[in-house]
C-alpha cells in the first residue's frame, strides 16, 4: 500500500479515515473536497481541479479521499489500493445528518473558508439530498467501476467498527517500509 484512495458515499467518513490512514502511514493526505470547493462554495473549473489530483497523486506515497468522476480516471489509475467504506445507508445518514448539524451549529469552517448553513441543509447538491440521490446508485455501480480496475487491492469495509480494526491491524513496523 504506497497509494491509497478511500470513497464511500457521503458522510461515511472518507475523509476521518484517509487522515488517519496517512498519519498511520507517515504519507502525504489529499481531500478532493479542498480541491473542488473553492471560497462561496463555487465549484473549481475541470483544469484545475484536475491539474490538483494530477500534481498529488503523482507523489510516491500518498492518500487521497474521494468520489469525484471527474477526476477519477488519474486517481484511480495511479493508486495501487482502494479503501472502500461501503457502510449501511442508516449509518451513513446519521453519521452525516449529527455532522452536518454540529458543522452548523459551531459553524465550523470548511474548505476555503465555506460553512454550511441551516438554510442550505435541503439545497439539491448540498450533503443530506446528495446523500439519498447517491447512496443506493454508488453501492450499485461501485462493484463495476472496481472491476474495470482490476491492479486495484480493493479493500471493502461494511462498518465503521470493522474499518476501525483494520485501521488499528495495520502493523507500523510494516508500514514503514512503504516510505520512500
Amino acid at each position: 500500500m504506497r497509494r491509497i484512495v478511500v470513497i464511500g458515499t457521503t458522510g461515511s467518513g472518507k475523509t476521518t479515515l484517509a487522515r488517519a490512514l496517512a498519519g498511520r502511514l507517515g504519507v502525504p493526505h489529499g481531500e478532493q473536497d479542498a480541491w473542488n470547493h473553492l471560497p462561496g462554495w463555487q465549484e473549481a473549473p475541470l483544469a484545475q481541479f484536475r491539474a490538483q489530483v494530477d500534481a498529488f497523486t503523482a507523489r510516491p506515497t500518498w492518500v487521497m479521499d474521494g468520489n469525484y468522476s471527474k477526476a477519477r480516471d488519474i486517481g484511480w489509475a495511479r493508486a495501487d489500493t482502494l479503501v472502500w467504506l461501503d457502510y449501511p445507508a442508516q449509518v451513513v445518514f446519521w453519521r452525516l445528518l449529527t455532522r452536518t448539524l454540529r458543522r452548523i451549529l459551531t459553524r465550523q469552517p470548511l474548505w476555503n473558508g465555506n460553512r454550511e448553513h441551516l438554510r442550505n441543509m435541503v439545497k439539491p447538491d448540498s450533503p443530506l439530498p446528495w446523500f439519498f440521490r447517491t447512496h443506493w446508485r454508488r453501492r450499485r455501480e461501485t462493484p463495476e467501476l472496481l472491476a474495470a480496475s482490476s491492479h486495484l487491492r480493493v479493500v471493502r469495509l461494511r462498518t465503521p467498527r470493522e474499518a476501525a480494526r483494520w485501521l488499528a491491524s495495520l502493523n507500523p513496523e510494516d508500514v514503514a517500509a512503504v516510505r520512500v
